[in-house]
């Protein structure tokens, strides 16, 4: 599919660098839905912007255009038509980006960073879903300034996914919200967190049969992923991995890293995890097993994402300050890379 291309430390797996990449760390990357019959991503960084790329079959991409706001971007989320990018800033508020008209309207305010933005499509309803360091969840008809719905959070909203009906949002106290959105959102129940450490990355998975949301996966900045279910049918089913650490230990030390990002395989339903150590790997839950380990980038890698048959995978690589300020280097570049991963990340055949 794409013309592999020539490595180097920077691009150790020898994948398809995207052009005119942002000019600091990525902080949030889509693919566009599957309503759009070319391939688009957006990525939005610390750099205040929101690029758009097309991703052509060979694997070139082309920039498109891009948007401002008034402080980095926290995240970014398309509409399900595929017209319309949504993202979120530190300047507390989230814009539309109309893709053809090429303008952006503010679509959301919170009184705190926003950190989360999610469009919900249910039959009878749209809305955006927003979560910030306000401590709030609100729920936004896009045409209004009001919201629809605003819900308590006990703390700051660090990570949430949506797959409809479910969401659920992770929050500084290690806590974790799960929803319901049929018919109207609604606070389905709280759970403790399986894992020790500060929540990095929530996504959500869904049943292999059903293929309903029926749990979801949780990172955190202590190299370590737990498997959730929200109604496990056998308590075993829930588990935690490790992963994201350094294969030898250093005078007895082993160094561990954040898990930066969770993605699931469109169809596979097998899922990639990026790291602060500077590698993506792909794992099989139900096998519990890894699928495949990337050589080392000599960044942190931030974000990855899926395209909507999952024939690419997109990873962003750039510094994440995991090591303080005096591990930046800030001659080191910003990358988004690309790779073909249909079969990569097919389930091992039990």
């Amino acid at each position: 599919m794409f013309n592999q291309l020539g490595g180097g430390s920077s691009n150790p797996n020898k994948d398809v660098e995207v052009a005119s990449p942002p000019e600091d760390t990525v902080s949030a990357m889509e693919f566009s839905p599957p309503s759009v019959p070319q391939t688009f991503l957006v990525a939005g960084s610390w750099d205040c912007r929101v690029r758009c790329w097309e991703v052509e079959a060979s694997g070139k991409t082309v920039p498109k255009a891009a948007q401002g706001m008034d402080g980095p971007i926290l995240d970014v989320a398309w509409h399900d038509d595929g017209s319309k990018v949504f993202m979120a800033s530190t300047d507390k508020s989230v814009k539309c980006w109309d893709l053809a008209a090429n303008q952006t309207i503010q679509v959301a305010a919170h009184d705190a960073p926003i950190n989360t933005c999610h469009w919900i499509k249910a039959p009878n309803y749209t809305c955006l879903m927003t979560a910030s360091w306000d401590k709030t969840l609100k729920f936004w008809d896009t045409r209004s300034s009001v919201p629809i719905m605003t819900m308590n959070l006990n703390e700051r909203c660090y990570c949430a996914d949506v797959d409809y009906p479910m969401a659920v949002v992770g929050t500084a106290d290690r806590g974790i919200c799960l929803y319901t959105l049929e018919g109207k959102p609604a606070e389905f129940k709280r759970v403790e967190s399986p894992l020790k450490y500060q929540h990095r990355c929530i996504a959500i998975f869904r049943d292999k049969k059903t293929k309903q949301p029926t749990g979801f996966a949780l990172g955190s900045v202590e190299g370590r992923v737990a498997i959730q279910y929200v109604n496990p049918t056998n308590p075993k089913d829930n588990f935690t991995f490790k992963c994201h650490r350094s294969a030898g230990t250093t005078g007895g030390y082993q160094d561990i890293y954040a898990v930066n990002d969770i993605a699931f395989h469109p169809t596979h339903g097998t899922l990639a995890t990026v790291g602060s150590d500077g590698s993506f790997s792909f794992w099989d839950k139900d096998a519990r097993t890894k699928l495949k380990s990337s050589e080392l980038l000599d960044q942190p890698l931030t974000k990855c994402a899926f395209n909507h048959n999952g024939q690419i995978f997109a990873y962003a690589v750039g510094y994440d300050w995991s090591k303080g300020h005096e591990h930046y280097n800030p001659n080191k570049k910003n990358f988004i890379f690309l790779r073909p991963c249909y079969d990569d990340l097919k389930p091992r055949s039990t």
